[in-house]
């Protein structure tokens, strides 16, 4: 197999860092020869010292475990002498081997000085679409057992297994695979160039055939596409009233229990399309909504022959509908049809650039991995669309560069068209009965001239509540100062070496005479660059003197009225952006006569040049959209908008950004959608506010168009599965000072906590006061088993907090209001959720401002039009996260005693799902809580 010994190690310690003190208390190592294990030593190790409490709830290693194991310097030798002419490996080495290193050498012994893999730097080479590279993860989706993760000897030994897999995989890769990943090797971090050595010279002793599945294209290996012609008609066998759906259900779906709703919802879905009627439909947690749209969706398809686009808010979702509910159609269905998967064409690679790519030197770590994780990526793909990948912050740059832009030079140029996947996906379209989309692609066909959607006239839009808010965002502007400052940095200056520097070079190369100058353009791209930083300086002040007014506050949101544009101070932002935008217009016209010339004239372009132009083409795109942007948000008229700066003052310029959305979009969406398509179904958990869906059809514009309405309630028995409770002994948030109330929620909330055992999503409308309230319980000292997560705080995505959060046995998870949406945590793992304020929008915040003053000028009340109704649909889609099966059992803690107090209060609790009801204090509560979970 391979020459060397590897040997798999994995240490448990009281912390994190050997340099503050802190020690080893188990260690385990595996020894793999000849591609096998063959011995494991594991040792607890006294560390002299107490062990946190943190640190046994997540080993399940106490005192009493290590009281009489050997100090570290009585095992050293034996760990030596494993190590003697091994390669050490871990998961995420540079933790193990630095705290071993710094142990040794407390000990008086010599450093290992061998070479080392890390299993998480080779995790992200061999599985680049893994949702994350932890080790408890990793052998999870690998099915290895993994009995007590967060103890040595099990992590040790699992870490082996996965090594071992990642070899076997490895050494199924195609030669020119393996050879391109040799190359890049050398520039990781850890050793593994040794293991791409050790892996090709196995394979050139014995060269494979290449498997059927795959092709090399140009030295690259790629999945095959399927292509299987299409030649179906549609179809009239099938009557929809001698179709018996549940028929269908009960045979195909495990333990299918018969919804009502469920059928109501597909016979009023498939009336709408043959009637070509609108209708909205609000369809409780439960009714089973995906198969309730897609069932009639697919049957209308086929009898007509015409497509049926699905709509969803987020990529999750779509990627859910394809994996569970289309899968499961499939299986039902007594006929074939093609559904597809369409997202906008930067979420496509250009295979070209990325080949032209492979041949440049490029050392920098992240492009380094980036570019493994694709070369093994594109072994796999059939859709070639980034989001399938894993990658790290650095990665995601570099895919900048890859995305697909379309063409400037005849894309029959490109030698990799016949491979394109933006055109195959767009192909498989055309050809698809079902385009699963989301909002966002959806919004952007309905503003761009040119359609990455075939022609339909029949759409679903699911989680239809996050509409309005989707057109606000697509229709408006979203600048931020970094990514500003990366768009820009990719021009350079001839000295620079980047986009322009590498195209003057190239026309050089050629000795032909071209029109520009390229000394003048590089003076005025100088210019440019000293002017925006110049804008961008002035910018940030003026947040910043008004930021500073409001105490204690980090996150700000500053609101750019009409009266502020009018101001002294506003005037220079104004005059420093206007000398961006005529630099970037100048800067814009030369380099879009340069590419013209090229074209022009002709020139013979070797592959590296052809790819060099279409990413020059790709940056002016960007270009020209970011000067637009800046044009719209600071010269043009915007009054229809509301715009404000956005940032924390804590880490300025850097976390600026300019934002500008229209205050309403009705006549938008009504325009570009209800009146331009025959069909359109609304659907979410959360549309009606007291039974009526008024406040829904006002906001998107469908009011007054004789739309059908469908209200489906919950199959669950809220009264069984749930409880709601509104604590006494809080004060009302009005009536004391901030400190005093955030105080008074943590201590509560502690107690809560230990009374759920954890299990817990505490969730709050204001970042601040969620990371005060934060804070304080983690300061109390009261949880220490108990693991606090914080979104904003803790590091992770929302998805990554929400696995970590099911992770841990007692974890409380802290959220604001994104959270309250989307984020989906079933059965055990969430029992007690906890609102600490009613959901209502801050008064501040700008789009709420915005839309108060038209609701005041049109002679309404804002609280009633808006902000009430706006609030209820959060509040249903906060107390949704409870009960998301019908085995799930929880309780909801409102600490708002408004919903009591107030006239308007009793609107909340009649949107929701009845159930049992109780005020107490903390006392009563917890008695109540221990006696209920």
């Amino acid at each position: 197999m391979y020459p060397f010994k590897l040997v798999v190690v994995d240490l448990e310690t009281t912390g994190n860092s050997p340099k503050r003190g802190e020690k080893i208390i188990q260690i385990s190592a595996v020894i793999i020869e000849g591609g096998k294990i063959i011995d494991q030593f594991t040792s607890f190790v006294s560390p002299g010292k107490p062990i946190p409490a943190f640190i046994e709830e997540l080993t399940g290693i106490n005192d009493d475990m290590v009281k009489d194991a050997p100090a570290f310097h009585e095992i050293a030798p034996k760990i030596l002498e494993i190590l003697d002419q091994g390669v050490f490996v871990a998961h995420n080495v540079q933790f193990d081997l630095s705290f071993l290193q710094a142990e040794l050498e407390e000990a008086g012994y010599n450093p290992f000085k061998g070479p080392s893999f890390d299993t998480v730097e080779l995790a992200k080479v061999v599985l680049p679409s893994a949702d994350s590279f932890k080790l408890s993860e990793l052998s999870n989706s690998l099915d290895l057992s993994h009995v007590r993760p967060h103890q040595a000897d099990s992590d040790a030994y699992v870490t082996a297994e996965i090594l071992l897999y990642f070899i076997e995989e490895l050494s199924k890769l195609p030669m020119v695979t393996l050879e391109k990943l040799y190359k890049l090797s050398y520039h990781l971090k850890s050793d593994l160039s040794l293991l791409f050595d050790g892996i090709v010279s196995e394979k050139q002793r014995h060269v494979d055939d290449l498997p059927a599945e795959m092709e090399v294209y140009r030295g690259i290996a790629l999945k095959k596409k399927d292509a299987s012609p299409s030649d179906e008609a549609p179809m009239d066998v099938l009557d929809p009233e001698a179709f018996n759906i549940e028929e269908y259900l009960s045979r195909h779906v495990p333990f299918y229990e018969k919804r009502e709703q469920q059928i109501q919802m597909m016979e009023e879905i498939q009336n709408s399309f043959y009637e070509s009627k609108h209708i909205v439909i609000e369809a409780g947690t439960g009714v089973g909504k995906s198969l309730g749209y897609l069932w009639p969706s697919v049957l209308f398809a086929k009898q007509t022959g015409e497509k049926v686009v699905i709509s969803t808010y987020t990529i999750q979702l779509q990627e859910q509908l394809l994996r569970k509910e289309i899968k499961l159609m499939e299986k039902m269905c007594p006929f074939p049809f093609k559904t597809v998967l369409l997202k906008g064409k930067n979420h496509y690679i250009n295979l070209f650039k990325f080949e032209q790519s492979l041949r440049e030197d490029e050392t920098q770590y992240d492009v380094v991995l980036t570019k493994m994780q694709i070369l093994v990526w594109l072994t796999r793909t059939e859709s070639g669309d980034s989001d399938e990948l894993n990658l790290t912050s650095g990665g995601q740059l570099f895919w900048n560069r890859l995305k697909h832009d379309g063409w400037h030079l005849s894309h029959t140029k490109d030698p990799w068209v016949g491979k394109d996947f933006y055109l195959s996906a767009r192909k498989k379209a055309q050809e698809a009965d079902i385009i699963i989309t989301n909002h966002a692609m959806l919004l952007m066909d309905m503003v761009k001239e040119s359609s990455m959607l075939p022609s339909y006239d029949h759409l679903v839009i699911d989680e239809a509540h996050h509409l309005e808010k989707s057109a606000r965002q697509h229709l408006g502007v979203v600048l931020d100062y970094l990514s500003i400052k990366f768009t820009t940095a990719q021009l350079g200056m001839l000295d620079h070496k980047q986009l322009f520097y590498r195209l003057d070079q190239m026309i050089t190369g050629h000795s032909v005479e071209m029109g520009h100058h390229p000394f003048e353009i590089d003076a005025r791209i100088g210019q440019f660059y000293q002017d925006l930083e110049e804008a961008m300086t002035v910018l940030t002040s003026v947040f910043y003197k008004k930021a500073k007014k409001r105490h204690g506050v980090q996150k700000i949101q500053l609101r750019i009225t009409a009266e502020m544009k009018k101001s002294s101070y506003w005037q220079p932002v104004i005059m420093a952006m206007e000398r961006v935008i005529s630099g970037m217009k100048y800067i814009e016209k030369e380099c879009q006569n340069i590419l013209q010339e090229i074209k022009d004239k002709k020139l013979k372009l070797a592959d590296k040049e052809k790819a060099l132009v279409e990413e020059f083409h790709s940056f002016l795109v960007d270009w020209s959209e970011l000067k637009m942007n800046l044009q719209r948000v600071f010269i043009k008229d915007f009054d229809d908008h509301v715009l404000w700066l956005d940032g924390d003052t804590r880490s300025l310029p850097n976390s600026l950004s300019i934002q500008a959305q229209p205050v309403t979009v009705d006549r938008n969406l009504q325009d570009e959608i209800f009146t331009k398509k025959k069909s359109v179904v609304l659907t979410s958990a959360t549309l009606t506010v007291s039974g009526s869906f008024q406040y829904f059809l006002n906001e998107i514009g469908l009011a007054g168009m004789g739309v059908k309405k469908l209200q489906l309630s919950s199959p669950f028995d809220y009264n069984e599965v749930s409880r709601l409770f509104v604590p006494t002994d809080v004060p009302e948030i009005q009536q004391v000072q901030a400190e005093e109330y955030i105080e008074a929620i943590s201590s509560h909330l502690i107690g809560v906590a230990q009374a759920t055992k954890g299990r817990m999503l505490i969730l709050f409308t204001s970042y601040d006061m969620l990371r005060k309230t934060y804070e304080l319980m983690k300061e109390s000292g009261l949880l220490e088993e108990y693991v606090l997560m914080a979104q904003g705080i803790t590091s992770g995505s929302r998805s990554r907090l929400t696995k970590n959060f099911q992770r841990f046995d007692k974890a409380i998870l802290f959220g604001t209001s994104s959270f309250w949406e989307g984020v989906d945590i079933p059965g055990e793992d969430l029992s007690c959720l906890a609102m600490v304020r009613l959901p209502f929008s801050p008064p501040d915040e700008p789009v709420t401002q915005a839309k108060s003053d038209i609701l005041k000028a049109e002679g309404k009340n804002p609280f009633s039009a808006h902000s009430l109704p706006e609030a209820i649909i959060r509040f249903k889609q906060g107390v949704g996260r409870l009960i998301r099966r019908s085995s799930d059992r929880g309780i909801v803690i409102v600490y708002d005693r408004r919903i009591m107090t107030t006239r308007y209060g009793n609107a909340f609790l009649k949107s929701i799902p009845s159930m049992e009801m109780r005020e107490g204090d903390l006392y009563d509560l917890v008695s109540w809580i221990e006696d209920w979970l």
